[in-house]
């Protein structure tokens, strides 16, 4: 359907200039949305409309405390249907078990709404362009179909990466015509973005499923080894569709920029988080941990900004516990780093022969942690994860059940040993300077 709708949506939309080019690609990114369920087009342009009228506003307005109304305005419209759609039942239900451990037993009622998709997303997207206009680091855009067409525009509408305003209205204003470098060049990123959601992904998927539903039947070989392949299934996932939506965005003319570089070669947690899903940990740094002080005010308000920071990181990934413990487990990690690097790290460099090693061990030791953060991520549940992270440090049956389909699991290494010579080779300056 999709290829249908690509092939579609190209020819027409090259032999297309100007307005008729922008009411195109906003009518057919509403249809691509759409098709999944039309009725949730209400809350994008509820968004859109939101922040295009306050943004106006915000720019006619010079008195500081009405601004702020106006902005305020705009975040809670924004985030009061995200919580509604995405968090409400989470809480509610949350609260619901304090009361029974307390000994009180409500039923308190659940709306039970489905979760648009790309919510998180388009929410953040535009929440972004009102706090820039009202910070005035962005030009407030007076022309509603560029906005909604940037709001809505499909490559990046379902799941990133977040585009900010004034990266890519600016590009809006413009026709791009028919480079087939450029073609070229996204083509080859859309391959190898199809190449980590099918190969990668998809395989990594057939072992980790089964593992991660039946904890009890696997030993701990098998749930450390499911836990990798998750690693880098969720890697394939995440950073294949960022590809192709970058990869279509340059089709059109559009610079997405980058959302995955190599995260799995990091040296510390927060190279990790400059590498990966990086237009949401850089949106979270400029309008969250920044405004709260980030490093600037002390360890423990350096301390306290980065646990708020992951636990809404979690929280944004998904309503339930476990991702907020895997955000709260990256947040611990990251408070680690700092006492290291101020305390410990001062002394081990002056052992010149571990200062030679040091760099390969620090990424072994972020990629580990990082993939037990991981297995709370991927777990239906707490407890689930919990079974597993202690079968995997007790030892227990440590080598019963490590492959289900020994096929499969060879294929998922060998697709392992592609992806991480890929971004290996990548890294190499010589190899990025030929292409």
């Amino acid at each position: 359907t999709f290829l249908v709708f690509a092939l579609i949506f190209f020819t027409v939309y090259f032999h297309l200039k100007g307005e008729s080019r922008l009411v195109f690609s906003l009518v057919a990114s509403n249809i691509f949305y759409g098709w999944w369920d039309y009725r949730f087009l209400t809350l994008i342009w509820i968004s859109t409309l939101t922040d295009y009228f306050v943004a106006l506003k915000l720019e006619r307005l010079s008195e500081q405390g009405l601004r702020k109304k106006y902005l305020t305005l705009s975040i809670f419209i924004n985030l009061g249907i995200l919580g509604i759609f995405k968090y409400f039942d989470f809480f509610i239900s949350s609260f619901s078990n304090l009361l029974s451990t307390a000994g009180l037993n409500a039923s308190l009622p659940l709306l039970k709404l489905t979760l648009p998709i790309g919510i998180s997303f388009y929410t953040f997207q535009t929440m972004s362009y009102t706090i820039d206009v009202y910070r005035g680091k962005c030009e407030t855009e007076k022309d509603l179909l560029r906005f909604a067409t940037y709001v809505s525009l499909f490559p990046q509408l379902v799941a990133g990466p977040i585009v900010r305003a004034k990266s890519l209205l600016p590009q809006l204003k413009y026709d791009h015509d028919v480079d087939w470098q450029r073609i070229a060049g996204a083509m080859e990123m859309i391959a190898w973005g199809f190449f980590l959601k099918l190969c990668l992904a998809d395989t990594l998927a057939m072992e980790v499923g089964s593992k991660f539903n039946n904890p009890a039947g696997f030993g701990a070989l098998s749930h450390l080894l499911s836990a990798v392949f998750f690693s880098f299934q969720i890697y394939g996932d995440f950073a294949g569709y960022s590809l192709i939506a970058i990869g279509l965005g340059r089709v059109m003319g559009f610079d997405f920029g980058v959302n995955f570089n190599r995260p799995y070669f990091s040296k510390s947690f927060s190279e990790f988080w400059q590498r990966w899903h990086i237009s949401l940990s850089s949106w979270l740094r400029d309008y969250l941990y920044i405004p709260l002080g980030g490093n600037r005010k002390g360890t423990l308000i350096t301390v306290r900004n980065l646990v708020i920071i992951m636990f809404l990181g979690g929280l944004w990934h998904g309503a339930a516990w476990n991702f907020i413990i895997w955000g709260m487990l990256h947040g611990v990690y990251l408070v680690m780093q700092n006492i290291i690097k101020n305390y410990v790290a001062p002394v081990i460099v002056r052992w010149g022969y571990v200062k030679e090693f040091l760099p390969a061990l620090s990424i072994v030791v972020v990629f580990f942690l990082t993939v037990i953060a991981w297995i709370f991520f991927r777990a239906n549940n707490v407890s689930s994860a919990w079974d597993i992270i202690t079968i995997i440090f007790t030892g227990k049956n440590i080598y019963s059940n490590v492959a289900l389909n020994k096929f499969v699991f060879l294929k998922g290494i060998f697709f392992i040993l592609i992806t991480l010579a890929v971004d290996l080779l990548s890294m190499n300056e010589r190899v990025m300077n030929y292409y």
